[in-house]
């Protein structure tokens, strides 16, 4: 089978892309395009968690409802959350109503907290884990050494929905991995845009 579709525009795709009409904006736009940004690497790494069991059609659907319940995942406002926040999201109708998986953001807003206390900033120490190497096999993978390291960094520092399958994710979506297959027109703009991505040391 194929890994790539060709789309209206005839340009060449991940097939994945061609699987739901929202998707495939956030193929060319987004997914694979390396991210600096603290608030929107949280974001992703808390989307992820949610969408533990779920599709990414669901989350995605959804996500300006997520920014708006939780302040777009501004995780110093975040942690600042009690229990009547957590009942006021247990009745958004708007996002997954999941005690563990919202209770796990605040968790997590907070854990970046310290970790920015730490290490100046999310950016600094997740793109510690970006591969030596990017792959350039066409070969569907969920996990890798790097996820795996970061999931067991992240659990040790009291994160929670953080598994090594949820960690790859997180790293495929914010561009630390370059998933796009090979004949993908998508893989070398955001190969261009890593290489002019500047990271906080």
């Amino acid at each position: 089978m194929s890994t790539t579709i060709v789309g209206p525009d005839g340009k060449s795709r991940c097939r994945w892309s061609g699987a739901a009409p929202d998707f495939l904006h956030y193929h060319d736009s987004e997914w694979g395009f390396p991210v600096g940004d603290d608030h929107r690497l949280f974001e992703k790494l808390s989307l992820e968690g949610f969408q533990s069991g779920l599709s990414w059609r669901t989350i995605l659907a959804k996500r300006e409802n997520f920014r708006a319940a939780f302040h777009h995942f501004d995780f110093d406002r975040i942690a600042r959350f009690t229990g009547r926040d957590v009942d006021r999201l247990l009745k958004d109708a708007g996002i997954i109503r999941h005690r563990g998986k919202i209770e796990a953001v605040i968790n997590n807003a907070r854990r970046a907290q310290e970790l920015v206390g730490r290490e100046g900033s999310l950016a600094a120490f997740l793109w510690r884990y970006e591969p030596a190497q990017q792959r350039t096999t066409s070969e569907v993978v969920s996990t890798s050494a790097e996820s795996i390291a970061l999931s067991k960094e992240l659990k040790k520092q009291g994160w929670k929905f953080v598994g090594p399958t949820t960690v790859y994710a997180f790293m495929q979506a914010m561009g630390l991995v370059n998933d796009h297959v090979e004949h993908c027109h998508a893989r070398e703009g955001a190969l261009a845009a890593r290489a002019g991505l500047k990271l906080p040391r």
